[in-house]
């Protein structure tokens, strides 16, 4: 199962503010390993938003990651976009930026243009998050597709 799941977060730092982010999700125990974007064939999609336990603390897990995170008094956007073929393959396609309707228009181009290059006509489903400015801290905001359960790194 892919599960998308999301998170907004502010802090005095950047990092802090993108662990943040990652707690709201409930992925924040895991070693995140970056995918390009390829949804395998007869795998389901759930949107739930938080993760469940995925596994012991410190496990990688696979996943797709779309992040903004801005200065203080900046808002933070992300969001995928994903798509899937007839018989089941599909594609995902993370965008990032400050204004929340301009990602979601590079969302909708950046997955089309995945479809054509595969030559798909599916139905494209997106997530958009937003994290509002806050003075003096930064915003994140986090969109993943978590890959299944997570995996011991040694």
């Amino acid at each position: 199962m892919i599960r998308i799941v999301w998170g907004l977060g502010t802090a005095g730092t950047e990092k802090a503010s993108f662990d943040e982010a990652l707690a709201a999700a409930n992925v924040h125990q895991y070693n995140l390993r970056e995918l390009s974007s390829v949804i395998p064939a007869s795998v389901s999609i759930d949107t739930s938003g938080t993760a469940p336990d995925l596994g012991p603390t410190g496990n990688a897990l696979d996943a797709v990651l779309a992040r903004k995170t801005s200065p203080p008094d900046t808002r933070a956007a992300a969001g995928l976009a994903w798509a899937r073929s007839d018989d089941g393959p599909g594609i995902f396609y993370e965008a990032a930026g400050t204004d929340t309707e301009s990602v979601r228009e590079r969302l909708v181009h950046g997955v089309e243009h995945g479809c054509e290059l595969r030559d798909m006509n599916p139905d494209i489903e997106t997530k958009v998050v937003t994290a509002e400015p806050a003075a003096e801290q930064y915003s994140t905001a986090v969109v993943l597709a978590v890959y299944g359960e997570s995996e011991p790194l040694l």
